[in-house]
């Protein structure tokens, strides 16, 4: 299945960590965590905060312990394909969490949602039997659509909504692709 998943941070600075991991899968389900620190996660960049609006007192009250979480997202994520629209960034802090709760740092990985977008694209070329090589400008139309316009989408900065947003876009895409085939014939 595939799945979309997004994190906050405290700052993104070398010792910025994970706040928030939220994901939207293609079955409909989702779910978000709010994280509180491990001992030792100390660094709060006060620019972040007014960002995503978290602040590090209530992720104190509200939010579940590291491990709870990091436990959770391998117990839930394991075995899926699960995509970050910054794999980078993303990859960092689901590293971080999951090593600070005693966890193979690559128990999960993220992949970029271009590539799920470009999945979506090319397997309804494949449903509908065309050969992706005949199809490559329309192919490129409708990523690039996508891609300009996930550029343009404000992000909410809240975990799970920014993941409802990527898995909107990777839908649209197959979307796109099947009407534009539909025209073909």
């Amino acid at each position: 299945m595939i799945i979309f998943l997004d994190f906050e941070a405290s700052g993104l600075g070398k010792r910025g960590f994970p706040i928030e991991v939220g994901w939207a899968a293609e079955d409909g389900s989702e779910e978000g965590h709010l994280i509180r620190p491990a001992p030792g996660w100390e660094e709060w960049d006060e620019g972040a905060e007014a960002i995503h609006g978290l602040t590090r007192d209530r992720l104190e009250r509200e939010g579940q312990p590291h491990d709870v979480v990091a436990r959770r997202m391998v117990e839930v994520l394991s075995g899926h394909d699960l995509y970050a629209s910054a794999p980078s960034w993303d990859g960092q802090w689901l590293s971080r969490l999951l090593r600070a709760a005693g966890l193979p740092r690559h128990a999960l990985r993220l992949r970029d949602t271009e590539e799920a977008r470009q999945g979506a694209v090319l397997s309804v070329l494949a449903r509908a039997g065309l050969d992706p090589a005949h199809h490559t400008g329309l192919m490129l139309e409708i990523l690039g659509g996508l891609t300009r316009q996930a550029e343009e989408a404000e992000p909410v900065h809240r975990a799970v909504e920014d993941a409802r947003q990527e898995l909107a876009l990777w839908r649209e895409a197959g979307q796109r692709m099947e009407e534009a085939v539909a025209r073909l014939r």
